[in-house]
């Protein structure tokens, strides 16, 4: 007799993550009503990540990749380990609710999507209370998330609440039958890729309004500054998508937005750093470019890099610099 497929395969790209990989685990075995297996990739950690995971045994499975190369080849390795009918993403230093995946699931089968969303509860150590990213009566009324909707929510200099926020849920099969891999070229930006992608291939996205992943916020967890090569890497990262890929009149005019928004932010980075280092021709060129970099500047800097970075999971401004929330720099935060 042959073996039964989980349900559910998550997976977890680790990195250093010995601290916290126990509740997240622990989080995904605790799931009712599905069938999960867990495949955690340590990214070549220091500390204990891969030990805490190998204690495990059973359906909780061990991959020590030979190099480091961030969260996308971690995530690769899992994906093409994992046997579950559906895949979940789950950070390292992140946990979800017992009921998430079964919620999840039966939106998706019901409808017949390949691809499902849920709300998220933001959980910061300090102690305050927790916050949900959207309000569920907000979302309830959108059955769909739309391929346009997914890229008009993930442009810069916008509102700090955005689709690019969600960990999504993929049938593998789909995945498996379109090749669909992470962007090993990116370290930041690689969770909207391969939601875009998965979209434009013709996969449908449901959306479920109440939260059942936590995010959560711990102190020190600061890790990357945000600096014009991510700006540049998710330039180049959305070009090669737009090789790929072809969009609908609506998906176009929704990535001209976001590529605007992207040179946007880019031009005002620029001249954010010329006028650090006061060089008055760098600054001249980036408002040459780009004239929005200047009108941007009547906006508080700190306030206007938080709105900036908010598009990208998650952002705090130390020191007048940009610094995504998350840990060891593997991606947003995971």
């Amino acid at each position: 007799m042959s073996e039964k497929l989980p349900d559910i395969s998550f997976i977890i790209a680790a990195y250093n993550a010995a601290e916290t990989l126990d509740k997240a685990i622990g989080s995904a075995l605790a799931q009712v009503g599905v069938s999960v297996e867990v495949i955690v990739a340590d990214d070549c950690s220091t500390d204990a990540t891969r030990a805490v995971a190998a204690a495990y045994g059973g359906n909780v499975r061990l991959i020590a990749l030979e190099r480091n190369g961030g969260p996308s080849p971690a995530r690769n390795a899992a994906i093409d380990a994992a046997r579950g009918r559906w895949l979940a993403t789950l950070d390292a230093d992140d946990t979800i609710e017992p009921d998430r995946l079964l919620r999840m699931i039966t939106r998706a089968e019901a409808a017949g999507a390949q691809i499902a969303v849920d709300n998220m509860r933001v959980i910061r150590a300090d102690g305050t209370a927790p916050e949900t990213m959207f309000a569920p009566a907000a979302l309830a009324p959108t059955l769909m998330l739309t391929l346009p909707a997914f890229i008009r929510s993930n442009a810069l200099f916008r509102s700090e609440h955005n689709f690019g926020y969600l960990k999504p849920v993929f049938e593998r099969a789909f995945i498996e039958r379109h090749h669909l891999r992470f962007d090993e070229n990116l370290r930041i930006g690689e969770d909207y890729l391969f939601l875009a992608s998965a979209m434009a291939l013709g996969a449908t996205c449901v959306i479920e309004p109440e939260p059942g992943y936590n995010y959560h916020i711990r102190e020190g967890s600061i890790s990357r500054v945000l600096d014009i090569r991510h700006i540049e890497a998710m330039m180049e990262g959305d070009r090669r998508f737009l090789s790929r890929h072809s969009l609908d009149a609506a998906a176009t005019a929704a990535q001209t937005f976001r590529a605007r928004s992207l040179r946007q932010a880019h031009a005002f980075l620029e001249l954010v750093d010329g006028l650090k280092q006061r060089s008055l021709s760098r600054a001249l060129r980036a408002a040459w470019r780009d004239p929005l970099a200047i009108a941007h500047l009547r906006m508080p800097i700190a306030i206007r890099l938080n709105r900036m970075t908010a598009a990208l999971r998650g952002a705090a401004v130390r020191n007048s610099e940009v610094a995504v929330t998350g840990g060891a720099s593997r991606s947003r935060k995971g």
